[in-house]
């Protein structure tokens, strides 16, 4: 067989339904990344399946690999993404002996995301009859800009990355007063989500600076947003505390920790 006609027969084997992956449009839109919306399109995907009475389903970081080909950090940073969002829940419990990571969707909030974010000019009728709730979605007209305009508004207050949350965490570990509000502060912290870290990365960084600078007098006016969040970022949360772990805590006698703490840790 020609080396052409070898490109044909691989060509058409991998483009069986079961080698596509199939993501809405709107999630790409909506969460701004091809990467996070694959993986909004299978958390949607199993969030009717779980047999828990929660509504939390788990996948390890392997499952996840073999069905969309994300790594560990893609879904991390993802996860991270969702959470921030507020349509994702997680919990660090325990499946078949090893803690791993279970999944929540808050499908309402996802749909009222959707809708107000990517400004959808679409209302909700909702009817309630013998206790089978049927909810239709119709077309409205574009005469209604007061509704438009108001969701245009909610957009541009809602927050979309945790600048609030790492500069309150900078300020306690460090008694100073950055605000979260400055532009080169925002710009610093979303490069730093963009090229996959997380809030912890970002608090595991202050905890390991503070611990070092904050005594050291010639030392403690780099403990700011500029220098922790700059180019030397990974550097910096790959460099060992001097004591204990990242959040200055010892290691519980014999290195072992009690299995129920696993139970409602959030990552």
């Amino acid at each position: 067989m020609s080396n052409y006609k070898a490109m044909r027969e691989l060509t058409r084997r991998l483009s069986g339904q079961e080698n596509v992956f199939t993501v809405p449009r709107i999630y790409v839109q909506y969460t701004g990344d091809l990467t996070t919306a694959i993986l909004l399109n299978q958390i949607v995907f199993y969030s009717d399946k779980s047999k828990r009475k929660d509504g939390f389903f788990y996948k390890t970081y392997e499952d996840w690999e073999q069905e969309i080909c994300l790594t560990k950090r893609q879904v991390s940073y993802s996860t991270e993404k969702l959470r921030v969002l507020g349509i994702v829940e997680t919990k660090i419990k325990k499946a078949n002996g090893s803690p791993t990571v279970h999944y929540k969707l808050d499908y309402d909030k996802l749909v009222d995301s959707i809708v107000t974010k990517c400004h959808f000019p679409i209302e909700q009728n909702v009817t309630n009859e013998n206790d089978n709730l049927s909810l239709s979605l119709t077309e409205s007209t574009t005469e209604n800009t007061t509704e438009i305009t108001t969701l245009k508004d909610n957009v541009a207050k809602a927050p979309s990355l945790p600048y609030e949350t790492i500069i309150e965490y900078l300020n306690q570990k460090t008694g100073k007063s950055y605000r979260s509000a400055s532009k080169k502060t925002q710009s610093l912290i979303a490069a730093r989500i963009n090229e996959g870290f997380t809030v912890d990365d970002f608090k595991t960084v202050i905890d390991t600076k503070t611990e070092e600078w904050l005594n050291d007098s010639t030392f403690n006016v780099y403990l700011q947003p500029s220098t922790l969040f700059g180019t030397k970022f990974e550097n910096y949360l790959n460099q060992k505390p001097k004591g204990g772990n990242a959040n200055g805590n010892s290691k519980q006698s014999g290195g072992k920790s009690d299995s129920s703490e696993w139970d409602d840790i959030r990552i």
